[in-house]
């Protein structure tokens, strides 16, 4: 039997104990725990639980992740609200990546929503 592998997300837990829980279903519980594994889903492919947990408001059609990129790393720079009994967050991050182009940065500052006991990724600003 083969030991779970660590989360994409960087906590250092293993992938069940962390995002993979919320991406089986159940309710991530602050806006960091959301960002966490909505990076986690991005390393992953994971397009549905992308979509999911989208604003409907702001969500895409659809997505088209690329295969070719390879998510290495994501830090949490600064965070505002987003526990469990607020209705709004903030979430600063950088998520880096390796493509066949090199690799790179996201910096992103976004903004999640809580609607109906769960966390929604609403937009972001770039930088």
């Amino acid at each position: 039997m083969t030991a779970p592998s660590p989360c994409p997300c960087g906590t250092g837990k293993v992938y069940p104990a962390c995002c993979g829980r919320f991406h089986d279903g159940r309710p991530a519980p602050t806006a960091v725990a959301l960002m966490r594994s909505r990076y986690a889903a991005f390393a992953l492919g994971l397009e549905d639980y992308l979509l999911e947990t989208w604003y409907p408001a702001t969500r895409p059609p659809s997505l088209d992740l690329d295969d070719d990129t390879e998510w290495t790393g994501l830090t949490i720079e600064h965070t505002e609200a987003g526990k469990a009994w607020d209705d709004a967050g903030i979430v600063q991050f950088a998520a880096t990546w390796r493509s066949p182009d090199g690799e790179a940065t996201l910096r992103e500052r976004s903004r999640f929503a809580m609607v109906e006991g769960r966390w929604y990724y609403v937009d972001g600003v770039l930088g």
